[in-house]
Order: C-alpha cells, then structure tokens, then sequence
C-alpha cells in the first residue's frame, strides 16, 4: 500500500525535518557490519509527519499528524522495514478510510509524541489528555484504549515504567485544565490509582520523574493559551512569564493534598533524565530549557537546553540547581532498569545550537554521572543522529553493557540508517550499520520492543 501526499513551503520542510509522503514496506534490507545476535526486536519511531499542505503561518512543530516506524531485527538480519501513519480521525479521512475503532476523549488524538509497551499492548501516545492508540506487530493502527475501561480521562506522552512492581506511572494533563492526575496502570494493564493534583492556572506537563517514594510534578510557565486555542493551533501553549516553576514531590501513596511545593528558578523541561532517593534527598536529573514558545511560539529552541540537577532537602525544604553540561542536548536515555534508582549512565543527543533544530544533532554524549566524564559519538559530516535507545547486553548485565539504538540521517543521499553502537567502544565506529530504503523525519520518540515483550 502506497499513500501520496505534498506539502507547502514550511520551516517544518527543511533537511532531515521534511516529511516523507508515502507508506513504504521493506524486507531483507542489507546491512554493513554485524547485528548483535542479542537484538531480537523491533526498533519503534514515532513523530510528526505532517499530512496534506502544510501552514508556515500557523503549524506548530510539534503537531504533525503522527508516523511510526518501524525496523525488525533478527538473528542478525534486518527483517524488514515499515512506515505508517496513525490512523487518527483527521488522518482517517484525509486517506477516505472507515475511523479507527475505540472510545473517545478530549479534544485531540495526535498521539505523536511516544510509545510504550505494557502488558503486551504496543501504545502510541500523545500530549493534553489524548488517549493512547494500540498498535499492531506490523505497525498497523487496531484501536483507541483505554485500559479496559478503567482510564477516567486522557492519557499522557511520557510514563514511566517501574522495573521493579512492573506498573506504568503517568501524569496527565487535559487541555485548558487546571488540574493533573497521577495515574497508576498496573502489571494487568488496568488503572488501579488516580489522583487528581491541583495546579496553578493550566501547564503543559509533558512528563515527571519517578522514584521509589515520590512522583516528581513540573508546574512549569508554559501553560494553555486560549487565543492559540482560538486561532487554531493544535497544540495551544506558549510561555507565560507571571505562572512561576516549582517542582511538586508527590508520595507515591499520597493525595492531592500532600504535594510539597518548592520553587525553582523559572524554565521548562520536556525530558526528565531520572530521579532517585539518596537519604533525605530527592535527586533529579532534567534536561532544561530556559525558555520556550516564547518568541518563537511555534519551536521549543530558542535557548539552549542542557544537562542540570537538581537536588531537593527535604530536612530544610530547599533546591539545589546545577548545571552538569552545558553543550546543547536533549532526548535523554538511560538503561530503563535503573528507572527511579541511583544511577551513573545517560546518553544524549547533542545538539547544533546555531541551526534551531531540536530533534536531531551531529553527536551522541554519553555522561558518566559518577565521574563526570562524558564520552561523544560523531556520526559525521552532514548527518544527524536522533534519540538512542539502550538495550543491554543481557539480562544480568552490569548498568549500561549493550547496544545503543540511533536513527540517523545522511544529507547527502536523503535517506537514513540504523547505527548500531557498543557501549564499551562508544567513541568507535558502529558494529552494524543497516541503510534504509526511505529517509526517516526527525522526530520524537523511540522505542525497543523486544521479541520476548511480542
């Protein structure tokens, strides 16, 4: 099956950025090197990619109607590779297709901002209370959920899974709103918990942070802007210097009413690194942005994120705010094993600060936390690499052993490729690198899906 679409002329429609127009199905694709015989999955990308005429005026960069991509890996070959939009209502009828079956919730469904996989269920999931779309192992749209019922609102872009109790945590939010929920899906892919935490006017909260005992809330100044609503926008926020930044640490067993409010220099994070206790501390990493959307309300990149920490007291109520690097990063991963716990590896994507681009860049970092070391893979001229997934080498092995997953885009010949790298010898070449026939567009989130997850 093949789609065709055009587009106008848009800040959106540039380099690595553009959107690609057509459905593409792959198989046996060629590779150079040699895959790891522990990858048995599949690699999951999901982001904008706008479909029909693009606006330059009004399009937002985060609200291109959603793709997935997708690129099997076994035994070291690479099966295949696949693209397709979801089938939200607004794509449903631009192709003439019957809508997408499923309950329905809130004001929009373009859930292009993530994935997860939970209680064998592949989720596409978006921002202000959409609800998540499950997809199929060849990456086709089934369905809208809900947990079976049991989700009371939307859901959210970016939860969390605790390795340890096998539950996905999540605070959502819902457009113009001015109250969160703290969700709770348990092993059973059921919400077993919703509290609603009050909050001041209607932030974007487009992720926490997680630990064994607190749930990390960021009530940051970008809030809900009715005259953008108005207008149109799809994704109706901008900055708004009176609101305020303060960090709420909610017990993971606690209620509305015992958040405790700390106030923290005004900024914005979209990407929590992780979070952890260390005695009567509360320690969390964040990629920060000082500001954004604010004069320029269409792009989050109009200052520079960076690396910071910061520490909460508990003992004395305080905040802590440091910088750990300050080059141009963001989509931070670590090995998810380590979600909510002490760590000491995180892997970035380093950006060009001088191009305005936010979803790619020429380099990984790899920060050691304990040491403050940070190790970079240049992905070379011309090319920009996207977020890089970590797979470990095997079950039991030591935090950060394995493979780091990284979708990346060639200039010179409009297409990408999968590099494969070993963590040991990050700063080396790949041990696989396998060229797709397509380009894939910069752009949110990915997502390993193991064979024994499937």
């Amino acid at each position: 099956m093949t789609t065709r679409r055009t587009h106008g002329t848009s800040h959106l429609l540039t380099s690595g950025y553009r959107p690609v127009t057509e459905e593409v199905t792959e198989y046996g694709l060629p590779v150079r090197g040699q895959l790891p015989a522990g990858l048995d999955g599949t690699l999951l990308r999901i982001g904008g990619n706008p479909l029909g005429p693009v606006d330059p005026a009004r399009d937002h960069a985060f609200a291109g109607d959603a793709m997935v991509h997708g690129l099997r890996l076994r035994d070291g070959r690479a099966e295949w590779y696949r693209n397709r939009w979801l089938r939200t209502d607004r794509v449903t009828r631009a192709l003439g297709e019957l809508p997408t079956p499923g309950p329905q919730s809130g004001l929009c469904d373009n859930t292009n901002a993530g994935l997860v996989r939970h209680a064998g269920r592949t989720l596409a999931l978006g921002d202000g209370g959409a609800l998540p779309f499950r997809l199929g192992d060849r990456l086709e749209t089934l369905a809208r959920h809900d947990f079976d019922g049991t989700l009371p609102a939307g859901f959210a872009a970016h939860p969390i899974a605790d390795p340890l109790t096998g539950e996905l945590h999540a605070v959502t939010h819902q457009f113009g709103q001015p109250q969160l929920s703290y969700l709770t899906v348990g092993a059973d892919g059921r919400v077993s918990r919703a509290e609603p935490v009050t909050v001041k006017g209607a932030p974007m909260v487009h992720a926490f942070s997680l630990t064994d005992r607190h749930a990390v809330i960021y009530d940051l100044p970008v809030t809900f802007d009715p005259s953008a609503a108005a207008a149109g926008s799809r994704v109706p926020y901008t900055w708004d210097e009176g609101h305020g930044a303060r960090l709420g640490l909610l017990p993971r067993g606690g209620r509305d009413a015992d958040v405790r409010w700390l106030e923290i220099d005004p900024c914005f994070v979209f990407h929590p690194v992780n979070a952890y206790e260390q005695g009567d501390r509360t320690v969390i990493d964040v990629i920060r942005h000082e500001r954004v959307f604010d004069r320029d309300p269409l792009h989050p990149s109009e200052s520079t994120p960076a690396l910071w920490r910061w520490t909460v007291d508990h003992r004395h109520g305080t905040v802590l705010e440091r910088r750990l690097d300050g080059r141009a990063q963001e989509f931070p991963r670590i090995d998810d094993r380590y979600a909510g716990s002490p760590y000491r590896y995180a892997v970035t994507v380093g950006l060009r600060p001088d191009q305005g681009g936010a979803l790619a860049g020429p380099e990984l970092l790899r920060h050691d936390l304990l040491t403050g070391h940070t190790e970079v893979h240049r992905v070379g001229p011309g090319r920009e690499a996207g977020e890089a997934v970590f797979v470990p080498r095997g079950a039991y092995a030591p935090e950060g052993d394995g493979w780091l997953l990284s979708l990346v885009h060639d200039a010179a010949t409009d297409r990408s490729e999968l590099i494969v790298l070993d963590s040991a010898r990050f700063t080396g070449p790949p041990v696989a690198v396998v060229p797709l026939p397509v380009r894939v567009p910069h752009g949110f989130h990915a997502q390993w899906v193991a064979n024994s997850q499937l």
